[in-house]
């Protein structure tokens, strides 16, 4: 055997190496709509962009749950988002919490961010997170912020040429 078939054959097994690393990662994760065992909650955000089935759902930072569905509430409703997740059982969730949508960065997806209250009666299964807070548009945020900075430099520019 060459040398060059015997680089191009260890190559192949490291990359063949790599694929079943990735698959094995993929497989322990589970499928994107998977949940775990735990019990179900929903709420209503204004908007959830970012939001779908299996996205993780954390408390203070931590993965307790995950998204199971996402649903448009009709006309009576404002035609907010209702999301529908489950909760790790030993997870208990006072039920004057707070479901907040929350962006994990520029470019990254979204993630549903649980804030306890301190009610000392807890959510039972099914049950609604009254208080939320939908997604933030990143890139809306930062347009209306340039046009901000504009006006204000127009409007100094403005008041500079109309002095004497």
């Amino acid at each position: 055997m060459r040398r060059d078939d015997l680089a191009e054959t260890a190559l192949g097994l490291m990359v063949v190496a790599v694929a079943i690393g990735f698959f094995v990662f993929a497989a322990q994760r589970g499928a994107p709509g998977a949940t775990a065992a735990g019990y179900p909650l929903h709420a209503a955000f204004p908007k959830a962009d970012g939001v779908a089935p299996g996205t993780e759902v954390r408390l203070s930072g931590i993965k307790v749950g995950a998204v199971s569905d996402v649903q448009l509430l009709p006309a009576e409703r404002n035609y907010w988002a209702k999301v529908a997740f489950t909760v790790r059982s030993d997870v208990k969730i006072p039920s004057d919490s707070t479901a907040r949508i929350t962006s994990d960065g520029l470019l990254g997806g979204a993630h549903v961010a649980l804030e306890p209250g301190g009610a000392p009666d807890m959510l039972a299964e099914g049950g609604e997170i009254i208080n939320t807070e939908g997604s933030a548009d990143p890139f809306g945020l930062l347009a209306e912020l340039l046009e901000n900075m504009v006006s204000r430099l127009e409007n100094n520019g403005q008041q500079e040429t109309a002095a004497p």
